[in-house]
């Protein structure tokens, strides 16, 4: 397997987390030893990831489902990037997403507006989670025809939560964006996600890289456009597929193409 005898060029590696480590619930077979086994190796790990909240409480839930901390160095998250510049915003903003989501924020220091007249939306995600975004259209409607800017805390459209498909909010800014809505997006595969765990890392050249990841537009898509090296995991969101040949004819990518495809962090393929 590829990832047993990894060339030593690769010092950083740059690992999603969920359909990667763990599926919501409990953590894949093999996962945590292959993330000490890069350590080992004198690898610097981050793990890097969509969810719309903070390092601090991808890191608390990450102790919960048994991930232990010497498997990584550092996180990332596209709800960190997000924060800081609804924080420079000075102003409240508008919200969508769970009441969990809601107090994380707030406990982070964005301002929540309480009413619907921002000229800003935070969106980590639908308040529900076993809902669909085709529920929220009118909720979206609203927003877009007031031409409220949004701001998209997570681009993953879906993950998979103990084996049940749940839409993240990438899929609601889908919708918004068909409705006629502007967006922002924080996470992969926009830079400054990337930016962010590079400085982790002591911002290490592209060719030092490696990153691993089950989302094709988003894990995957991102390191190529980044320069890195990547190995597509198949177990994840995508349930198995083969990577597409098509895929770096379709993103613009001349002759890019991952560099390992495997089911798993701890499976041979």
């Amino acid at each position: 397997m590829f990832l047993d005898e990894l060339p030593d060029r690769y010092r950083l590696i740059l690992c999603d987390i969920w359909g990667v480590v763990h599926d919501g619930f409990r953590l894949y077979a093999g996962a945590a030893d292959r993330l000490r086994q890069f350590r080992q190796e004198g690898r610097t790990v981050v793990l890097i990831t969509n969810a719309p909240r903070t390092s601090q409480a991808i890191e608390e839930q990450l102790a919960r489902i048994g991930l232990p901390r010497d498997a990584w160095e550092g996180i990332s998250t596209g709800g960190q990037a997000g924060i800081d510049v609804l924080k420079s915003f000075g102003r409240p903003v508008g919200f969508l997403g769970t009441e969990a989501d809601r107090r994380i924020l707030l406990d982070a220091g964005v301002a929540i507006a309480p009413n619907d007249d921002s000229c800003d939306l935070a969106c980590t995600g639908l308040p529900t989670p076993r809902g669909t975004p085709d529920e929220y259209l009118p909720v979206l409607k609203g927003f877009a025809d007031r031409g409220v800017r949004m701001h998209c805390l997570n681009p993953d459209r879906v993950v998979i939560h103990g084996g049940v498909v749940e839409y993240c909010a990438g899929a609601l800014a889908d919708r918004y964006v068909e409705l006629g809505g502007r967006v922002e997006y924080y996470g992969k595969p926009y830079p400054a996600i990337y930016r962010h765990a590079l400085s982790i890392a002591g911002n290490p050249p592209a060719d030092a890289v490696l990153a691993i990841g089950d989302g094709l537009q988003t894990d995957i898509l991102g390191a190529a456009r980044m320069g890195f090296d990547a190995v597509f995991v198949t177990g994840g969101i995508h349930a198995g597929e083969p990577f597409p040949e098509t895929f770096a004819a379709e993103n613009e990518l001349g002759g890019w193409a991952p560099v390992a495809v495997i089911e798993g962090l701890g499976v041979s393929a």
